[in-house]
């Protein structure tokens, strides 16, 4: 995604999971805004936006974090909200083992006091090494963590997928857990 393009979507990811107030839109109970709102109000602050740039980032972000409904005229992020918002998630069984990525230097309180959602709705999983190690490069030198999701759904933790196949549950405790690879 070119340069213009990826920060139009970090600002997207800005204001559709944390922040609408910052552009002046409004996030209904099942985080969806409207579309030409949103583009209006990002042209009032200067970024030069249109449905055909919004339609890119939907469609290219690598990560699937936005979505339209059925006739594009509503837009929300899939998930990651640090704001009160249901966005539909239906309950599902995970795959047996799922992963967390990291950065190195969390791991101790993490192991000790397990994976825990912080500012946002749901801890983040992955059904693979890769985009775990991916996420935990962000933050430092990764490790991926696995998690022993079939014990945790036998021990009755409900887990969900979002539209974009991020695996998501309340929490993680520590027991469920063991570094998987650095």
């Amino acid at each position: 995604m070119e340069k213009n393009l990826k920060n139009i979507s970090k600002l997207l990811s800005l204001v559709l999971r944390h922040q609408p107030e910052f552009i002046g839109v409004t996030i209904n109970e099942n985080g969806w805004t409207d579309v030409d709102k949103l583009i209006q109000k990002l042209n009032e602050k200067g970024i030069s936006a249109d449905i055909q740039i919004i339609e890119t980032i939907v469609a290219e972000n690598d990560k699937k974090r936005f979505v339209f409904n059925n006739d594009k005229s509503m837009i929300r992020a899939s998930q990651g909200h640090s704001i009160d918002v249901d966005v539909e998630l239906e309950q599902a069984v995970p795959p047996p083992v799922l992963y967390h990525g990291t950065a190195i230097n969390n791991v101790p309180l993490i192991l000790q006091k397990g994976l825990q959602k912080q500012s946002r709705q749901y801890v983040h999983l992955s059904d693979n090494i890769e985009t775990a190690k991916i996420v935990g490069s962000r933050h430092g030198l990764p490790i991926v963590l696995e998690i022993d999701a079939a014990v945790m759904c036998k021990d009755g933790f409900i887990f969900y997928q979002s539209a974009n196949k991020v695996w998501l549950t309340d929490n993680v405790p520590a027991r469920f857990l063991k570094e998987c690879i650095r």
